[in-house]
């Protein structure tokens, strides 16, 4: 009895420092990527991704609710920030009557990535209103009908650009001061921004409100009796998890300085699936891990066409059959094995 009271603390701090090692080698590793010779835009936009699978992961990995429609949160804010950052002016569609446009000059880099991160935790919070209704496949399909309604009205809505996007969205100076033109001074802010939201979902994770997620995924019926609303608490994670990934898709539409279709259609949904399953769910780092994977094969085998897309699924059963726990929940097994 007394040496299973003992192993229960020593274990935990053992893990947390685990992870306190993990993401100073994790820092210091994307700090001197650059000087490596790793292409700098390459490393901001797996950022970007990486942000977006830690996101998604949130929800999935740490409450056990599987979204098939996350890339309504990233590409919408995707949007919004372009048009921010390019045009200003926003229209506001007005039953019956059309569009309502209000005029504005385009806002810097920094109210613009917030704008679209503020719209996609509206996006969050009314989808998530009505997707925590449901359980199992019911959610992730109410999840991905509108991710898919909200696609059709990008196609439709006339400042999206329709098939071409925004294009040319200008990076401008942050805070005034701070030219994004220069991609050292670009890659400094996308690196705080995914360090920012990284610290922001582990201190989540790890505190009681996490331990409760923690609780509903296990089991929810027992959540509830012990008087939990777990309602509530299911649908703060959503809306924080739709706030990250909006981020996310702000920050990649001023790093790759375009808006497209692409960020709010079904296979982006499934892409950051994908990443954090090779990575690892419900694991700190494994959607980073997936993240980087997945967008290198994106960017070395882009020769190969449309058969990326095949050897994408060729990793992804690969992973489920051989590495179930993903790379880094793999790895962690490995070393918590007694030797």
């Amino acid at each position: 009895m007394v040496s299973i009271t003992h192993t229960g603390p020593t274990t935990s701090t053992g893990a947390s420092q685990a992870e306190q090692i993990a993401f100073v080698l994790m820092v210091v590793a994307l700090i001197g990527a650059p000087f490596a010779g790793a292409y700098p835009l390459f490393l901001m936009k797996a950022l970007c991704f990486a942000l977006f699978a830690c996101a998604f992961n949130l929800l999935i990995g740490f409450v056990g609710l599987l979204s098939f429609g996350h890339a309504l949160y990233f590409g919408w804010a995707s949007y919004v920030t372009a048009h921010l950052a390019k045009v200003g002016t926003i229209a506001v569609p007005i039953p019956l009557v059309g569009w309502l446009t209000i005029p504005l000059p385009p806002l810097p880099p920094e109210f613009a990535i917030l704008g679209g991160t503020l719209f996609a935790a509206l996006l969050g919070l009314i989808a998530g209103s009505l997707a925590i209704r449901r359980q199992g496949i019911y959610f992730a399909m109410i999840t991905l009908a509108l991710a898919q309604m909200m696609f059709f009205f990008a196609l439709q809505a006339p400042f999206t650009g329709g098939e071409d996007g925004i294009q040319a969205v200008p990076r401008g100076r942050l805070f005034g001061l701070i030219d994004l033109n220069n991609t050292t001074n670009m890659y400094i802010v996308t690196l705080a921004i995914f360090l920012g939201g990284f610290l922001l979902i582990y201190r989540v994770i790890n505190s009681p409100f996490g331990e409760v997620l923690k609780a509903i995924r296990e089991n929810e019926p027992r959540a509830i009796s012990l008087g939990y609303k777990t309602d509530r608490y299911k649908l703060v994670a959503f809306v924080l998890s739709a706030t990250l990934a909006g981020l996310a898709g702000g920050t990649k539409a001023i790093v790759l300085q375009i808006a497209s279709l692409t960020d709010v259609d079904w296979p982006m949904s499934g892409e950051v699936v994908l990443m954090a399953l090779v990575g690892g769910l419900g694991t700190v780092f494994g959607p980073v891990a997936g993240a980087f994977v997945i967008i290198a094969m994106q960017n070395y085998l882009a020769e190969l066409g449309a058969w990326v897309t095949i050897v994408q699924g060729v990793i992804f059963v690969v992973c489920v059959l051989a590495f179930r726990r993903g790379i880094i929940g793999e790895i962690a097994r490995l070393i918590r094995k007694p030797l």
